[in-house]
């Protein structure tokens, strides 16, 4: 005769049950059944080993059920079990002397526990509770080691796509670069090589500040610039940045705007990036000829925009994972032409951090996809002159700017990009050279290098800060290194600004901005 089991909802957590007789184990099912401990009662010790592999919180074995080769057997089902699993024995022995087979159990068994017959059924319950405990926890640590797993896995990929992402743009870079120094090109027909290496370099960029900006945003390091805008114009923006991949694709794209604008608040360098980004991900997941449309509308006090493709769409079980970092769905990465798994990552972190919200939906693979962003509405039109900036060239021309960089082609490159604008720029390559530089130029501004050998960029913002003649000049620091602890430094030492190499003219002229407008220059 067989004892019947109580329900296992969960097999994970069931305790297998082998007892001398079946009537032992119709009343160790009935009893633990009170407790709402589930069991699965089995026949024979073959068959229990064979069931510890659908699942066992752990095993309740009478000592009788150990003779002969039982006790090792058991042994060895139990350490086949993965490296985080430490499955629970519990042994009902005779009172007494230890038998030869509790010895072989507990000498091959690391979590083994002994409890002699007759034991009180409180004490039964107690200890299976504490063992089931134990095995929850286990299962909690399989999860854990399950998802570093699969992130490790998704790094590695990234790595190696982020390796095969770079080296793209090195190709070309190379090629132009031997063409210009061993081709004597008049200024017309070096144009287009000159084009391309700004396109490569520009690619280059975007990949690494896309990293920069994750990051950032994921420690909630990152401040917008928070204004009123015209989101017609946000629209138009992004359209206007994604057009040539767009192009490239052969798709045709038709943006469907109201009337009248609606009024959001927002960064709009950050929100042309959302938008563009969204394009951008249309573009190179939509097969040539494809269909791209973005519909701007309202829905009580929010601004909806949809973007929606003819592309490869996403499948039903991508559509909860699409905006974590790194992933991709699957077999769509060739079709895009690479990608770090990134972009909608970022466009969720900026899309809250305004306050809104982002969907996805598809009706499965080659169907298309549709992102939806909701933003909140200001409660008025646009206002006249919102969306105004200066120009680059009327905010530098007032400028007398002194470029500190150890590399010099750095240093000259961007004086010589500075005064194009309009600024008065010297040139110093080094701390004690700048300060040297800075006692006759008397400069309004200082871009200063913050990785130099001997006198670093912040040691001389400090020096020049002290300096009575210098005290009111605006300082950027300009450095590859962007963590919290080098913001922090930076800042410590005097900077007004801080940016990334190499050095973006919105990003500078947003700085200069500020700086005038705290009457700087």
């Amino acid at each position: 005769m067989t004892a019947a089991a109580t329900s296992t909802d969960n097999p994970q957590l069931r305790v297998l049950l082998r007892t001398t007789t079946s009537k032992d184990a119709v009343m160790a099912t009935a009893v633990l059944a009170r407790s709402g401990i589930e069991t699965q009662v089995c026949p024979t010790l073959p068959e229990l080993m064979r069931e510890i592999g659908n699942g066992a919180g752990a095993l309740l074995v009478s000592e009788e059920m150990l003779s002969g080769s039982g006790a090792a057997d058991l042994a060895d089902a139990v350490s086949a079990q993965p490296p985080w699993s430490d499955l629970p024995v519990l042994i009902l022995a005779r009172q007494g002397a230890d038998s030869r087979a509790i010895t072989t159990a507990m000498e091959g068994m690391a979590n083994v526990t002994v409890l002699e017959r007759p034991i009180r059924v409180a004490s039964l319950v107690s200890a299976l509770r504490s063992a089931l405990r134990a095995r929850r926890r286990q299962y909690e640590l399989r999860k854990i080691l399950e998802d570093l797993g699969e992130a490790d896995k998704r790094k590695t990929e990234f790595l190696a796509t982020l390796a095969h992402e770079l080296r793209n743009p090195m190709a070309p870079l190379s090629t132009a670069l031997a063409i210009l120094t061993r081709k004597t090109l008049t200024p017309e027909t070096a144009q287009p090589y000159y084009q391309l290496m700004g396109r490569q370099v520009e690619h280059m960029v975007r990949l690494v500040n896309d990293l920069m900006e994750v990051s950032r945003i994921t420690r909630g390091k990152i401040e917008l610039q928070l204004g009123e805008l015209a989101l017609n114009e946000v629209i138009r923006g992004a359209v206007e940045l994604s057009r040539p991949l767009v192009d490239a694709g052969r798709h045709t794209l038709e943006v469907h705007l109201p009337e009248a604008s609606k009024a959001v608040e927002g960064d709009g360098v950050r929100l042309t990036q959302v938008f563009s980004n969204l394009l951008n991900n249309a573009a190179k997941y939509t097969p040539e000829g494809g269909r791209i449309d973005v519909f701007v509308a309202h829905d009580d006090d929010h601004a909806v925009v949809r973007i929606k493709d003819s592309g490869a769409g996403i499948p039903a079980d991508m559509l909860g994972a699409i905006f974590e970092m790194f992933v991709q769905v699957s077999g769509t990465a060739r079709a895009a032409q690479g990608g770090l798994g990134i972009g909608l990552t970022l466009v969720k972190s900026l899309v809250e951090l305004h306050g809104g919200q982002i969907s996805a939906k598809s009706d499965g693979p080659n169907q298309g996809s549709e992102f939806t962003v909701r933003l909140p509405l200001l409660d008025h039109g646009v206002q006249a002159g919102a969306l105004k900036r200066s120009s680059q060239e009327a905010i530098a021309a007032r400028h007398r700017i002194l470029v500190v960089d150890d590399n010099r082609d750095a240093a000259e490159s961007l004086a010589t990009l500075l005064e194009l604008l309009g600024a008065q720029t010297a040139v110093a390559f080094s701390g004690p050279d700048a300060l040297q530089k800075a006692e006759g130029f008397r400069p309004t501004l200082g871009i200063l290098d913050i990785g130099m050998p001997g006198m670093d960029g912040c040691e001389l913002a400090r020096r020049l800060r002290v300096h009575a003649m210098h005290h009111g000049m605006g300082l950027i620091a300009l450095t590859g290194w962007g963590q919290p602890d080098d913001r922090v430094r930076i800042a410590r030492a005097g900077f007004d600004h801080h940016l990334l190499k190499p050095v973006d003219m919105e990003e500078l002229s947003a700085a200069l901005l500020k700086l005038a407008q705290r009457g700087i220059a």
